[in-house]
């Protein structure tokens, strides 16, 4: 039954050591039997792509102590963060949030619940949020011929585009005996300038 500790900093220049003197408050002189870490590391990365959380929850056993600064050292979002907490509770492991106190089978699946609902709520923002950018892209595209974004077609992957194709569009598409130019053609295709430029050289072809 060890104490575990596990800290995170988003930036290089910040210290681990105020969440460090914070957690050992809580232990008292028994202390830290393993610490681990991640410096410089974004909250917005989800915690298994964390290295040293990676190697903290594929060392961390049944019966231990996880102890945690905040509850956002835990996850991206309230989605990972209810991942993560749920894996360790079943794993039989005690996760301490410092302001929370200790979260473990029994009271702490409760909390683990509260969480998961909260995760739904961001899970069906997220997904309310794509529904209306795309009901707004296809309103838009009706009116117009162009998304709400500006651009030329929906979502998804363009098809291949064949260099006849390409050089064609611009043959027809440009002003004053001269073809469209470089840029509108990679606008229109949805590629990149050294696309078109490589698709209309001489040496391009169907």
């Amino acid at each position: 039954m060890a104490h575990i500790a596990y800290y995170r900093v988003s930036t290089l220049g910040q210290s681990i050591t105020a969440q460090r003197e914070a957690l050992l408050k809580e232990v008292g002189q028994e202390g830290f039997l393993k610490e681990y870490q991640d410096e410089g590391v974004s909250g917005g990365v989800a915690a298994m792509s964390r290295p040293g959380f990676r190697q903290m929850s594929e060392s961390i056993r049944a019966g231990d102590t996880l102890y945690v600064y905040a509850i956002d050292r835990l996850g991206r979002d309230a989605i990972d963060v209810q991942s993560t907490v749920g894996d360790l509770i079943k794993r039989s492991v005690t996760v301490y949030i410092l302001g929370l106190g200790p979260i473990a089978k029994g009271v702490g699946e409760l909390i683990v619940a509260v969480l998961a609902q909260v995760a739904k709520m961001e899970k069906d923002r997220i997904n309310e949020r794509a529904q209306d950018g795309r009901a707004a892209a296809r309103d838009s595209m009706a009116k117009t011929g162009k998304t709400h974004r500006g651009k030329d077609r929906l979502g998804g992957r363009a098809h291949k585009v064949l260099p006849a194709e390409l050089k064609g569009w611009r043959a027809a598409n440009g002003k004053d005996g001269k073809p469209a130019s470089i840029s509108e053609t990679a606008k229109h295709f949805d590629v990149s300038e050294a696309t078109v430029k490589r698709y209309t050289s001489t040496s391009a072809s169907a």
